[in-house]
């Protein structure tokens, strides 16, 4: 087993399930078409937008994607979605 922290909840849950307390159980066809629908609700881009960028910012973002094999929008994308989901840092001055 994997040695991870689990908080009191997943203790009890973790408990219950190796002392055959509760079991897993197979989900059902409406619920497999309900997670497929988040899935692709999460990963569907919806919003078209327009940005203006400094030429040597673009070419140097068209030559990191080039070197990871993607295409640039799709590096500013992810570059975008980390820096909301707080995965990129802000560098303070001063």
């Amino acid at each position: 087993m994997i040695n991870m922290k689990l908080d009191k909840e997943e203790k009890g849950i973790l408990d219950a399930y190796e002392k055959s307390k509760i079991k897993a159980s197979t989900p059902s066809k409406k619920e497999i078409a309900e997670v497929k629908a988040m899935a692709e609700n999460t990963f569907r881009k919806d919003r078209r937008v327009t940005i203006r960028l400094y030429d040597h910012d673009l070419k140097g973002i068209q030559k990191k994607a080039l070197e990871k094999g993607i295409p640039y929008q799709t590096l500013i994308s992810s570059m975008i979605h980390q820096y909301v989901e707080g995965d990129l840092e802000e560098i303070k001055a001063g």
